[in-house]
């Protein structure tokens, strides 16, 4: 049973599932939309959300925080300095999924995620 488990496996070992989550959640920060199956979408809704909540506080923890999590410094740097007038007077919600055909090969849900 998985009653109360919160963490999407993801078919991947532990470090793989981390590794694939902070990829996707660089590079959707990095473009601003990307395209993924609908279950890392919304795993990583929650990734990006954190970050965009640690731009948003703006202090030095919160910054080396970001930086132990993404992989690019110069779009950490880039994150903190947009958000303010971006996101500051939104309360969440920073991201959107939008769902589009299944995928050819295994017809997996497909799904858009992108900035809002």
């Amino acid at each position: 049973m998985r009653h109360r488990c919160r963490v999407p496996k993801l078919g991947k070992p532990a470090d793989q599932r981390k590794a694939l989550m902070r990829a996707l959640a660089t590079e959707l920060i990095r473009h601003g939309r990307i395209t993924t199956t609908k279950v890392r979408a919304k795993a990583v809704r929650a990734e990006v959300e954190k970050m965009i909540t640690l731009a948003k506080d703006g202090s030095l923890a919160s910054r080396r925080q970001a930086l132990g999590y993404l992989y690019d410094k110069q779009l950490v740097h880039s994150l903190f300095e947009g958000v303010k007038e971006r996101y500051g007077d939104r309360n969440g919600g920073y991201t959107r999924i939008l769902r589009t055909v299944r995928r050819r090969g295994d017809n997996s849900e497909m799904a858009i995620i992108e900035l809002v």
